[in-house]
């Protein structure tokens, strides 16, 4: 049961040296707006990458990687997929749009009783939505992911040997 504010939290809060419990503090800010031990401010957070070398190195790898015949396929598949579909998909919608601004009278056509072209043509546009995803994510499935993950492992393989482990 809760009664009141926790006076250790208070004289830490009026101090301005507050101690975090809380699992979910997160711990890569910690360090912003303290002080190091020395009354001087905490180094910032240390970059997720080294410069150097072996950075250098590792972005050979993938130069190399994304030249190889194996990158060029995935990435034939995925436009031999993505190209036309999105070509299809802008047709059918601005196709819809154009004929909702140039034929009224076809899109307040009644079909059945309250449900006229125009609504039928909006719920086509979900329904070709839905189904071009489902499409996208069989062909990703079927043709590019196994070929893709595959790249990653060869590329984490050789970067591992490059950079010593380290990234």
């Amino acid at each position: 049961m809760y009664e009141g504010p926790d006076p250790a939290s208070a004289a830490e809060a009026a101090t301005g040296h507050m101690k975090y419990d809380d699992p979910w503090y997160d711990a890569l800010a910690s360090g912003w707006d303290e002080l190091d031990g020395t009354g001087a401010p905490a180094s910032a957070v240390p970059p997720a990458r080294r410069e150097g070398a072996g950075a250098a190195r590792v972005a050979d790898v993938y130069l190399e990687v994304q030249r190889s015949a194996a990158f060029r396929e995935v990435r034939s598949r995925y436009r031999r997929f993505v190209v036309p579909g999105l070509a299809i998909f802008l047709t059918w919608y601005v196709g819809y749009v154009v004929t909702a601004q140039t034929a009224p009278g076809l899109m307040a056509r009644p079909v059945a009783g309250a449900v006229n072209v125009a609504m039928l043509a909006g719920l086509g546009q979900f329904v070709t939505t839905f189904l071009l995803t489902w499409a996208y994510a069989r062909n990703a499935r079927l043709r590019r992911d196994r070929a893709a993950l595959d790249l990653r492992w060869d590329t984490q393989e050789l970067t591992r040997g490059v950079g010593g482990g380290e990234r």
